[in-house]
Parts: structure tokens; C-alpha cells; sequence
């Protein structure tokens, strides 16, 4: 959704050398700590991917669930850091919408099998949003590459704003927060064959951020998933999904209640305990009649990026993630990176 940028240059050296908001920076260090502590895991397809965009994120409860393999006895875990700059500019005689953030969500996943084919998921994550630390880094970036960020240009550096004006004059402005807990999560999925699986997914209304980051009710979603190994080293994966969130807030009017999502890729090993993998993520359009091509058209997303994995099974992943639609001219990336253990 709308314009999000980076670098794969910045995904480490940010974090560890810009000046983070000081609630993020143990945070940070403890993903760290927990990412090397862990235990080996069994090999996975593609990286679980949900829209970080917290117009999106606050409405539908859909993401892409990968297939989970079985693992008797035991949990299996799966920790994430996604980290974006955000820059989201509509400006239309009737309407407004802007988004001038960083965010950050860093996610735990638990999966535990019931039986040979039913198993339980859990979620839950931190989220962040501040005025940020890129800026000055993007613009150098922007500017060695000979790329025109108009948005930005209109917008000072390091500067939180998220506001909507809508076409009947009604407008929300959403606050930043240092660190905040987000919406949980619980599954109940059921293996169909090796290939195919199902998830019957709750989301409840945990997030203790400002209003605007959360969904504020319980959403449900049915995930379906397809995998099939197409040949030796290559992983074909992907989903069809639907779900449901009852209207509530400040644009009840512009919200939609029933969603669509569904994604396709793949996974290539390319040299050894090397992978290589994309996917391709679609959701239906959030909103409706607020004129704002950010918010009423459909998210089209482009996940990709690098796997390692083991002697013993555990993988590690750096990737990005690029909104293909709505279009703009920004680059429009966020930064991924974590652990299956």
C-alpha cells in the first residue's frame, strides 16, 4: 500500500549505528540474543508475509501462512523483524492522505501439532512508529541513484505525521508510539495431504498502541495453502485467502468488512544450503469511496530475498519487501530479516 523505501544497505548498519528511539534499542538487542540462542529447526518453504502498513494492517487480518510441515512432539518457532520508511502522500482537492513514518514489528510465531494432521498456531508481536532516523541516509540514497522523491521533498526529515481527510470533511490524525503490543493471534489448521493445508485464524484485540494501529475487534480468516515441489532445489508455494472485520472506529462508512488475498512463489536453492525465494502477495482493496487511490485500490506486493540453512535445519533470511500497487514513483521497500527455529 502507497510508497515505502529503503536499501538492502541499511538493513543492519540502521540498526545497529543510527540513533534508534531509546525503547527500541534493548528490544532490538534481545531479538538479537534470542535469534543465536536458538534451537535447530526442520527446513520451511516461503517466509510467513503480513502487510506492515498500518491502514492495511488495522483492517484485515489476512497474511500469507506457509505450509507447515509436521513436527511431533515438539513446538516449532519462527521469530521476525520487519523495519520500513514509510512515505504515503495523496493530496486531492476533496481528500488527504499522508503517511510519514518508520515501523517496526518484530513477531513470534509457535506452531505445535495436535495429531499426524490438526495443528495449533500462535502469534503475537511488538510493534513500533516514529518519526524515524532514514531520512537523511534515503535522501543521500535517492540522490546517488538520480531518483526524484517528490513526496519527501515535501515533507521535513525525521517527522511523524499520519492523518486522513476525507471528501465529507470528517478527518482522524493517528499518533506515533515508542513500542506498543500488537493484535494476537490463534489458529487452528488441519493438514489435507503432504501439499495442502488449511488455517481457521482469530486475531483478538491485544494491541495496546494508539488508535489506528490495531484492528480494536476480533477479525477471522480462512488460509488455504498450496505446496508442490516442481523439481529437485525448486519449491512452488502459494495461497488463496479470506476473511472478515467488522467495521469500527473513525471511517466506518469507507471500511470494508469482507477481504480476498492470495500469493504465488518460489523457493530455489542456488548453490548448496543457499535459497533464493519470491512471492508474489495480493489483497483486495481496505476502503472504499474515499477518492484516495493509496487507500481505495487493491496491494499488490513483491516479497523476495535470501535463505540460509543449516547442517542442522535452522534458517536464517534476509529479504524485501516492494509494493508493486498502488503504484507511485517512490521505491518502495521493507526491510525483513529472521530466524526459523
Amino acid at each position: 500500500m502507497g510508497r515505502t523505501y529503503g536499501s538492502t544497505r541499511s538493513l543492519v548498519k540502521p540498526i545497529l549505528s543510527y540513533h534508534m528511539p531509546d525503547p527500541t534499542r534493548p528490544i532490538l538487542l534481545t531479538l538479537a540474543v534470542s535469534l543465536l540462542a536458538a534451537g535447530p529447526a526442520e527446513g520451511q518453504g516461503l517466509p510467513e508475509l503480513a502487510p506492515l502498513n498500518p491502514m492495511g494492517s488495522s483492517r484485515s487480518g489476512l497474511y500469507f501462512q506457509p505450509y507447515q510441515d509436521p513436527a511431533p512432539g515438539r513446538w516449532v518457532a519462527k521469530l521476525a523483524l520487519d523495519y520500513a520508511s514509510v512515505i504515503e502522500y495523496n493530496q486531492l482537492p476533496q481528500a488527504d492522505y499522508v503517511l510519514d513514518s518508520e515501523l517496526l514489528r518484530i513477531s513470534l510465531g509457535l506452531t505445535h501439532d495436535l495429531d499426524s494432521r490438526a495443528f495449533l498456531s500462535l502469534s503475537a508481536s511488538l510493534g513500533g512508529a516514529y518519526g524515524g532516523f532514514l531520512d537523511g541516509f534515503l535522501d543521500w540514497y535517492h540522490g546517488a541513484l538520480g531518483i526524484e522523491m517528490i513526496e519527501r521533498e515535501r515533507r521535513p526529515r525525521d517527522r511523524f505525521l499520519y492523518t486522513v481527510t476525507l471528501p465529507d470533511g470528517s478527518s482522524v490524525t493517528r499518533s506515533r508510539s515508542n513500542l506498543f503490543l500488537g493484535d494476537a493471534r490463534v489458529g487452528l489448521g488441519l493438514r489435507h495431504s503432504s501439499s495442502a493445508q488449511s488455517l481457521l485464524s482469530l486475531t483478538l484485540p491485544t494491541s495496546t498502541g494508539p488508535a489506528g494501529f490495531g484492528r480494536g475487534v476480533p477479525s477471522v480468516s480462512l488460509l488455504n495453502t498450496l505446496r508442490h515441489q516442481l523439481r529437485p532445489g525448486l519449491l512452488y508455494e502459494g495461497s488463496v485467502n479470506f476473511g472478515f472485520t467488522p467495521i469500527q472506529g473513525d471511517l466506518l462508512a469507507e471500511e470494508r468488512e469482507l477481504f480476498v488475498a492470495a500469493s504465488s512463489g518460489l523457493r530455489f536453492r542456488a548453490w548448496g544450503r543457499q535459497f533464493l525465494y519470491a512471492n508474489v502477495f495480493y489483497h483486495s482493496p481496505y476502503y472504499n469511496n474515499t477518492t484516495l487511490p493509496a487507500l481505495d485500490s487493491r496491494e499488490l506486493s513483491l516479497d523476495f530475498g535470501w535463505i540460509l540453512q543449516s547442517h542442522r535445519g535452522t534458517e536464517w533470511r534476509v529479504g524485501m519487501t516492494e509494493d508493486l500497487e498502488p503504484g507511485g514513483p517512490g521505491v518502495d521497500l521493507v526491510l525483513r530479516f529472521g530466524r526459523n527455529f
